[in-house]
């Protein structure tokens, strides 16, 4: 009886002893270490310049003409190869055109054969209209060997300017016919124009990006039906600021960060764009990505431009312990006004050799942060200062 008697009270001794032990070592009762966000001036190896992700052809497909959308042949994220056919707009009275054009041409093809034959008769075979009428026989022969050269001779007709004029006549004729013809030609070159504009043929290959319209949509001219991209080839685009241009070159190789990727990546400098902006007093810059980038058309990137190491800029800075990734995304522990724990995300620009990373937004100068903040930490926590 003793013995159970003692074994109750040891059992006792013990529970209390691990309650009192838990109540020590639980998370809430752990000191939580809160340090402030500071601005400091350090050298400026680099900068960084905002730029977005763009393809490196881009082109938006716009109506030419005027009508009815009888087919439209992909949808977004469709790839296409060149020369293949996006959009048909209705094409039936431009057709009914060029087959009446058609028969106009073949009228003045003829009309051109026609003129053509008299005026190798004209040459060949003079035409004796212009002559005095003779009888047959003896009185014909006796016009055309006396009559005919006594007239001319007298000086009251000119055969000769007679038979100018008459080629003159049949060979107006010919280049008028030649004119109709050229002119229904021209027509149905015109015709055939306007029927190209009817259809939005791939430039080049690539993807459909975004669609404006629909089958049965009816479009006017300079209505935008596609924008459709060259996906194979990314570029950066940024506008560099004036003081920092100079430190760019083409062909020469830089960093980048870009939203979605976790690691930086390496992009070449392709193009220096020749003037600035007037009113920005920046210079335009297009950055080459590689062809196995990750990065998405539009995304938004980061460009590191290099400085002089004698540089020095102001950055706001945080112990690089603070910094949590939640899903993939940095973020920051703030304690706001009511000693409560807000989760904020922010843009991470370098890491420092003394541990500290430079925040680029997302927190505020003088604003406290958690540092090296445990995993039951929430939004929203009470932190007892």
């Amino acid at each position: 009886m003793k013995f159970q008697y003692f074994i109750s009270i040891v059992s006792m001794i013990l529970l209390a002893s691990t309650a009192y032990s838990q109540e020590q070592s639980s998370p809430a009762n752990k000191p939580l270490n809160i340090v402030p966000a500071t601005i400091e001036s350090i050298p400026a190896h680099r900068l960084f310049v905002g730029g977005t992700v763009v393809a490196h052809k881009s082109v938006i497909l716009s109506a030419q003409m005027p009508g009815r959308i009888v087919g439209v042949y992909g949808e977004e994220g469709d790839h296409f190869i060149q020369g293949q056919l996006l959009v048909k707009i209705n094409d039936d009275e431009l057709l009914t055109k060029r087959q009446i054009a058609l028969v106009q041409y073949s009228t003045a093809s003829i009309a051109v054969n026609n003129a053509r034959v008299q005026y190798n008769r004209q040459i060949v075979s003079p035409s004796t209209s212009n002559h005095a009428p003779g009888g047959m026989g003896m009185p014909g022969m006796f016009d055309q060997l006396v009559t005919n050269p006594m007239s001319e001779m007298m000086g009251t007709r000119d055969y000769g300017v007679e038979r100018g004029a008459d080629i003159f006549a049949t060979r107006a004729q010919l280049d008028q016919a030649h004119h109709a013809l050229e002119q229904a030609r021209s027509q149905i070159q015109q015709i055939d124009t306007k029927l190209r504009d009817t259809l939005s043929i791939a430039p080049f290959n690539g993807v459909i990006v975004s669609k404006n319209i629909e089958v049965g949509d009816t479009v006017q001219p300079g209505q935008a039906l596609l924008i459709y991209e060259d996906l194979s080839l990314l570029q950066i685009v940024v506008d560099v600021p004036g003081r920092l241009i100079h430190s760019l070159k083409e062909d020469q190789t830089v960093s980048a960060r870009i939203d979605g990727l976790n690691d930086e990546v390496n992009i070449k400098v392709s193009k220096i764009f020749p003037t600035s902006d007037p009113v920005r007093h920046t210079t335009r810059v297009k950055l080459t990505l590689s062809a196995s980038s990750q990065a998405s058309s539009g995304n938004y990137a980061e460009v590191m431009i290099p400085v002089s190491a004698s540089t020095m800029k102001k950055r706001l800075l945080i112990p690089h312990s603070a910094v949590i990734e939640r899903g993939g995304i940095p973020s920051v522990f703030v304690v706001n006004k009511q000693s409560q724990a807000e989760l904020r995300l922010v843009r991470l620009g370098d890491v420092l050799p003394s541990g500290h990373v430079v925040i680029l937004y997302g927190v505020k100068e003088h604003e406290q942060v958690l540092e090296k903040p445990p995993a039951f930490v929430t939004s929203g926590y009470e932190i007892s200062q």
